[in-house]
């Protein structure tokens, strides 16, 4: 990938993913995948369900097992412990403490990665969930739930952060709250990876990462994939593509 806009020209990858395999449950899921990320841009990991996108987002923070090739984050094998603090991470299942209030987890999380009760209430702010710091996270909705998940994650202020899914079952204001919450951690500096199955999340991206099936069909962006293809939008690039109606090149 080249730097976009929100990248600095000539500045190393966030990620740098090379003849990557991985197989899980006795069948391989990801075939040699290459694949560079730059740093300051928000990523689109697009593609259908099964086409392996979790589990390459698991293999960039460390927590998938890789039968052969290379990740490197931030100039350091991934899953390094000096990762830790500069990664955040987000499942598509809410990773907090269900017993505990929105406030209290923040609290807990902000401890781990060394941050102070500013960066607690910078999380609430940027998540939007002020009225409901003081609420246990059992009582909130399964999409508030997601967002305690990610201020968890931003609490560090990361380097990178990787979302699995982050809107999925949000409605149109929340979404759109939360990509130009994306776009502003670029622009301050911050990679976002984000995954979906929703093609027209791509007009929100810098850059575009289209798999099927455990293969890269594509790395671009938007404009560069509809003008390979002459589609009209990202999911008619992508049908065009898995039809093999356009080159790789």
């Amino acid at each position: 990938m080249t730097p976009g806009p929100d990248g600095a020209a000539g500045e190393a990858p966030a990620v740098v993913v090379r003849d990557l395999v991985v197989v899980r449950g006795g069948q391989e899921v990801l075939h040699g995948i290459d694949l560079d990320v730059p740093r300051g841009q928000v990523i689109g990991l697009l593609g259908p369900s099964g086409s392996g996108k979790t589990t390459l987002m698991r293999t960039v923070v460390g927590v998938q097992v890789v039968s052969s090739g290379s990740v490197t984050v931030l100039g350091m094998p991934a899953g390094h412990p000096r990762l830790r603090p500069r990664v955040g991470y987000v499942t598509q299942a809410p990773s907090v403490y269900p017993d505990l209030t929105v406030r209290q987890n923040l609290e807990y999380f902000a401890h781990i990665a060394g941050a102070g009760h500013d960066a607690v209430d910078r999380a609430i702010a940027q998540v939007d969930l002020a009225g409901q710091a003081g609420r246990r996270v059992h009582s909130l909705s399964g999409g508030q739930a997601g967002r305690v998940s990610l201020a968890a994650a931003l609490v560090a202020d990361p380097e990178l952060l990787v979302l699995d899914e982050p809107t999925v079952g949000l409605d149109p204001v929340l979404r759109r709250d939360l990509w130009q919450l994306f776009r502003d951690l670029a622009r301050a500096g911050a990679t976002v990876v984000v995954s979906s199955h929703v093609m027209d999340e791509a007009t929100r991206c810098d850059r575009l990462v289209l798999l099927r099936g455990g293969r890269v069909l594509a790395d671009d962006t938007l404009d560069g994939l509809l003008g390979r293809t002459g589609a009209a939008d990202a999911e008619g690039a992508f049908l065009a593509l898995v039809e093999g109606k356009v080159g790789d090149g």
